[in-house]
């Protein structure tokens, strides 16, 4: 009996341990981007420091006042690119899923492959192509083409797809139907809540990948006051080797981070809640 007891205070430690050293595996590398955004750029090249400095304000100000460098705005497009691409593509996307899983029709089992062909395929391989096809149409150097492209989001659709296989019975969408429901009214209504936790878990990632995102809008973008955060802290970072500041680069980062933690924090809720929220068992 001690011996069971004992082995299980052993297991109990050992996985504490392991927990508490992954956390400070990846809280660490936060910590030191925090530390290297409060030193000097004179400060970051005489090495690496573990304390904080006394410079945090001084980088903010120099990147807020920087008039080369429009930091606020560019926070802004990011905001409104990966707002909107969150929210566009989960929708249509739980949408599209739904329609595939709901309806019988010849073509699904096409239509359904055609998507996994599409999910496969990089964006490099179509990237001149996308950029003569928004040329023409008149949205270079706009937000437009950041956003609209997140419609059609085939590894979102997949994960709602599969989602819609093991939480939505087939049966509610007919009792609906049944009920004179029209097949948005059960989409927004019936299923959309549903599929909140998939949603949120969607939303983050799309959110955080758009972001984050580089290659497409230094694809597009040419004017400073519409270019994301990715790209202008591309931009700080090739500055001219005499007007070069690692402080305010890691300074910028440190911001450009920020947005990504609330939205994880506000949406988190919904990830841990229940699986099954809103869930109908056959």
């Amino acid at each position: 009996m001690e011996t069971s007891k004992s082995a299980s205070k052993f297991k109990s430690f050992l996985v504490h341990l392991v927990l508490v050293l992954l956390s400070f595996m990846c809280l660490f590398f936060f910590y030191i981007l925090i530390v290297n955004a409060t030193h000097s750029h004179a400060d970051l090249q005489k090495g690496f420091s573990a304390l904080p400095g006394k410079y945090f304000l001084t980088n903010l100000k120099n990147v807020a006042n920087d008039g080369t460098f429009p930091m606020v705005k560019g926070i802004v497009n990011s905001l409104i690119v990966s707002s909107c691409s969150a929210a566009l593509s989960t929708y249509f996307s739980a949408l599209t899923a739904y329609g595939l899983y709901t309806y019988q029709f010849k073509l699904r089992n096409a239509a359904f492959t055609f998507i996994m062909a599409i999910l496969v395929m990089p964006t490099q391989v179509t990237a001149m192509g996308f950029l003569r096809l928004i040329t023409k149409m008149g949205m270079y150097d706009t937000l437009l083409p950041l956003i609209i492209p997140s419609i059609a989001s085939p590894a979102i659709f997949y994960f709602m797809y599969s989602y819609l296989q093991s939480s939505l019975p087939l049966s509610l969408v007919e009792a609906a139907r049944i009920d004179g429901s029209g097949e948005f009214r059960t989409f927004n209504r019936i299923v959309l809540p549903i599929m909140k936790p998939a949603i949120a878990v969607q939303a983050i990632f799309c959110f955080v990948g758009s972001w984050n995102n580089y290659f497409v809008p230094a694809l597009v973008l040419q004017s400073k006051n519409k270019m994301t955060v990715p790209v202008l802290i591309a931009l700080l970072r090739g500055a001219d080797f005499m007007s070069f500041d690692q402080g305010k680069i890691y300074m910028m980062i440190t911001v450009a981070i920020v947005p990504i933690v609330i939205v994880y924090l506000l949406l988190s809720k919904f990830i841990i809640a229940g699986v099954t929220l809103g869930g109908v068992k056959e």
